[in-house]
């Protein structure tokens, strides 16, 4: 079962697959340069505005073919606990889920990040605060983000992210914006 799907296009099973292209298709490629042996292959790009740090990062974290070891630090950085400072990998099925909804709305958008990774001792302090946020977060494990998108109503948002069932999706009406995870799908 494929948990990321775009276009018919597994995201999750894509490694396997383009090694079978380039076995099959390489040479053709090769020969007819112009010729997209793969046509199911392209980068993946991804922009977000910090609304706490005011910081901005605009990337390419998938060449099409493969991560980007570069872009994906830069992402684990970008995502850090602004509390503490504290960075943490964060999950590139996340980062496939985000570029999946961009694309599935037709949107060229800004992911507004409210809060990507989350440091154990400010999961705390959150909980001490409110009761929303739980014990376990998947953002103490890099595995969540809340965001909205600057060109897609927060409602909208939520109906594609649930359309797409490849996660947790909670949608916080009063404060605009999505919480998006890798766990299992669920919805509040």
């Amino acid at each position: 079962m494929c948990r990321f799907q775009w276009q018919g296009i597994c995201l999750m099973d894509r490694k396997r697959r383009q090694i079978l292209n380039a076995a099959l298709l390489g040479p053709v490629s090769l020969a007819l340069p112009w010729l997209n042996a793969n046509a199911s292959v392209r980068e993946r790009n991804l922009s977000f505005y910090h609304t706490h740090t005011g910081e901005k990062l605009s990337l390419v974290y998938h060449d099409g073919l493969d991560y980007l070891p570069d872009s994906l630090e830069n992402v684990n950085s970008y995502l850090r606990d602004f509390r503490t400072g504290e960075s943490h990998s964060i999950d590139r099925n996340l980062l496939d889920q985000l570029y999946v909804l961009q694309q599935s709305v037709n949107s060229s958008g800004v992911f507004e990040v409210i809060s990507g990774y989350r440091s154990p001792r400010t999961n705390a302090k959150l909980r001490n605060k409110s009761n929303g946020v739980a014990r376990k977060s998947l953002h103490m494990q890099g595995r969540a983000i809340d965001v909205r998108l600057t060109d897609v109503s927060s409602g909208n948002l939520r109906k594609a992210a649930l359309a797409m069932r490849a996660g947790g999706v909670g949608y916080y009406k009063k404060s605009n914006f999505l919480h998006l995870d890798t766990g299992r799908f669920r919805t509040w």
